[in-house]
């Protein structure tokens, strides 16, 4: 039987999130305009907003919904 992998990590999603998006948009600025430069900063948002999301649901004062 296979076993899986596991990692422990030391960061908080939010912070490994963070680190990625800055280093995509490092990255985009090596690149001339064009598909990969968007595609890039594209990421570079998402993991940005995965890291925002993540912060409002892990805040005290979010409320279940009704």
């Amino acid at each position: 039987m296979l076993t899986r992998r596991r990692v422990k990590q030391t960061d908080p999603l939010e912070i490994r999130l963070a680190a990625e998006a800055e280093r995509l948009r490092e990255e985009a600025k090596a690149l001339p305009p064009g598909a990969a430069r968007d595609e890039m900063l594209r990421r570079a948002r998402q993991a940005e907003t995965g890291s925002q999301m993540s912060e409002w649901l892990r805040s005290p004062g979010l409320q279940p919904p009704d």
